[in-house]
């Protein structure tokens, strides 16, 4: 580990806040650290009041940021006073400290402040900085980590035997630290959760965090016990789609709720189920009960969900004592799967969710494997894991997140997703919160949104073979599919039926029709087993009530598959999916419309190019957004006992109506 300090970005980041910004994201940057949201950081400040006295205000990380992008507001100023006033109490819930703690802020608009705010005042450092080190937790969660620990940094570390974070912790760091700190401490390590570094100045208390993780990763390496060497994986192809498809809709079952599912069969991954033994390593808790939230206490070893829901319920049942019936069971299905064959699998309520229990579970894979290297693997046992699970803050917090978005854990397949309608649409299903795979001829669909959330896939769909892989894409990707959108065509030059050759019909056809019955077909057996039932949504034309010359094949392609698909809605009503249609006219954000065509079109009705863009009945116009927000709409429950319709989105057409 090297530190990352640099004299020229450092003074870059102005005002008294600006060092603190600065070594926090410096941290943030190195995963081996911190890990989403987690670790701390602090700096102690003399401010003015109102009336102009100076007081002491502890600027400390708030709830919700993140190191690696901490801004200056992202810290909470706390009063110093307030908080060793606080730390005198004999006992507090936490509840009650999180209260106190906010009433303790100088600035009520700022981020409620870390459970961990009354340590860091406690510590007599002006910078304080916290991480979860996969190094020294390594270390720590073996069943001599404390000795190693002592062994390694002697008395620059003040030990803190584990206790739950918040004020009880406060209390234990205050009273081991004051009784047993030497003049030669620079930190302290809480076993099983992390390690802290102090410093008059932002860069000594950043660098000393580095040297001290370095140590700890150079103990591991004489020991054989840093670099974790994972058998090459076998190269056959184990996976089979109907088989994540259904096991995903079993985790709906236990959850309650859709789920993404993503697998990876890296060499990690197939290594760590592969172990002779992951059967006793995995099912020992996290690495730290920072984790518990997100991973769940255990990962599932094979796909027994069943067996794995009763285990979860017999473990809530077993710690929830007399005064806490009033708890809520989170829901029982694990986030994390390590199967032989599929390598490890990753769940969440969302894709953002989904990477970030994988990157949480990669990093306890090798701090297990580097603790049972060292000597042998301790986790915290079950009832301080319990603790933290069903943290009353925690609980406060899940009953604050509100309402998910409504598409949550689904997932969309769009075609011709790279502009117009296509890309429309797919925006309006991740500002739900649906995971959506999107498809077009154009190489631009891979970069089309930056987000976890989305997979872009350049496909022909001219082809068949490439559109028959694009749902085992699908299902491959994020577990299943809920959703289809059916948009890509093509709208070929004004040809009459006299001059068109059967070639152009055919690759019309082709397209706007046989690729569409394929994709169809082979996601029928997807959408049957959607945890909301599955939902498909054909984008169609004015063209197929009111078609006009020159557009022969267009005209019946569309019209063919809006009959294709209320033959469809009848065929798979009995599986609960639903197929609607909409038919737009006249959306001038499209490819098909450039200024140059708008301009020829207006002229020959004698109309300027802004009416002519508004020339229907409600007088207005149409974009691609307007389109993509009804097909969301179709797929949302508000229409959820209706199907087979035909929707017009044109601003009323004379000839359709």
């Amino acid at each position: 580990m090297h530190s990352l300090w640099n004299d020229a970005a450092a003074r870059e980041f102005i005002g008294a806040l600006g060092p603190r910004v600065y070594t926090s994201r410096l941290l943030g940057r190195d995963k081996t650290l911190v890990l989403h949201g987690g670790g701390n950081t602090s700096v102690k400040l003399c401010e003015p009041d109102l009336s102009g006295l100076q007081e002491d205000i502890l600027y400390v990380k708030g709830s919700g940021w993140d190191l690696e992008t901490i801004e200056a507001r992202g810290f909470s100023p706390c009063r110093m006073q307030r908080l060793l006033e606080i730390a005198q109490l004999p006992a507090l819930s936490d509840t009650h400290m999180a209260n106190e703690l906010r009433q303790s802020m100088k600035l009520s608009s700022a981020p409620a402040p870390s459970v961990e705010a009354i340590l860091h005042a406690l510590l007599p450092h002006k910078y304080v900085d916290h991480t979860h080190a996969d190094a020294i937790i390594a270390i720590t969660n073996t069943p001599n980590g404390a000795q190693r620990i002592a062994e390694i940094f002697g008395d620059r570390l003040v030990i803190i035997p584990y206790v739950m974070p918040g004020f009880k912790l406060a209390r234990a760091v205050a009273e081991i630290f004051h009784r047993s700190a030497k003049s030669s401490a620079i930190g302290l390590i809480l076993l099983n959760h992390g390690i802290f570094s102090f410093g008059d100045d932002a860069r000594t208390s950043y660098e000393r965090m580095i040297a001290l993780v370095s140590e700890a990763e150079a103990y591991l390496e004489r020991h054989n016990a840093f670099h974790i060497e994972y058998p090459l994986a076998e190269t056959e192809n184990r996976l089979v789609s109907q088989e994540i498809a259904e096991f995903r809709r079993a985790l709906l079952d236990v959850a309650g709720q859709p789920m993404v599912v993503v697998i990876h069969q890296d060499r990690q991954s197939l290594g760590f189920a592969r172990h002779p033994d992951v059967s006793l390593l995995a099912s020992q808790g996290p690495l730290t009960p920072d984790h518990v939230i997100r991973t769940k206490r255990l990962p599932l070893i094979g796909r027994d969900l069943d067996a794995y829901r009763l285990a979860y319920t017999a473990y809530f049942r077993a710690h929830t004592m007399a005064g806490t019936e009033s708890l809520t069971m989170l829901d029982p299905a694990p986030r994390v799967v390590v199967d032989k064959d599929w390598g490890l699998l990753t769940a969440g309520r969302t894709a953002v969710e989904v990477v970030i229990v994988e990157e949480i579970y990669r990093h306890t894979i090798e701090g297990i494997l580097r603790a049972t290297a060292l000597g042998g693997y301790k986790a915290l046992p079950a009832n301080s894991i319990f603790e933290v699970e069903y943290w009353d803050l925690e609980q406060a917090k899940l009953r604050g997140q509100g309402t998910p978005p409504p598409f949550a854990g689904e997932i969309a397949l769009v075609t011709g997703a790279a502009s117009g309608i296509g890309r429309a649409c797919a925006e309006a299903l991740l500002t739900r919160g649906a995971a959506v795979v999107g498809v077009d001829i154009n190489p631009a669909v891979e970069k089309a949104f930056s987000s976890v959330s989305w997979l872009g896939i350049q496909r022909d769909l001219g082809d068949e073979g490439n559109v028959r892989s694009i749902v085992e894409m699908t299902i491959r990707h994020f577990g299943g599919l809920d959703m289809l959108i059916l948009n890509a065509g093509i709208f070929p030059p004004s040809t009459p039926i006299s001059s068109l050759a059967l070639t152009d019909w055919s690759r019309v056809m082709r397209i706007n029709l046989d690729a569409n019955l394929i994709l169809m077909r082979d996601a029928y057996p997807f959408l049957k087993l959607a945890p909301r039932s599955g939902r498909a949504v054909i984008v169609g034309s004015k063209n197929v009530r009111a078609p006009g010359p020159g557009a022969s094949a267009y005209s019946a392609s569309k019209a063919a598959l809006t009959q294709l698909a209320r033959v469809a809605a009848l065929e798979w009503g009995r599986d609960g999916i639903r197929i609607n249609v909409v038919h737009p006219n006249a959306v001038f954000d499209t490819g098909l419309w450039t200024n140059d065509v708008v301009a020829k079109r207006a002229a020959h009705y004698g109309l300027s190019e802004a009416e002519y863009r508004k020339n229907n009945v409600l007088g207005t116009e149409i974009t691609s957004r307007d389109v993509g927000e009804m097909v969301a709409t179709l797929c949302s429950p508000i229409f959820s006992r209706t199907t087979g319709a035909q929707i017009p989105i044109d601003g009323g057409n004379d000839r359709v109506i």
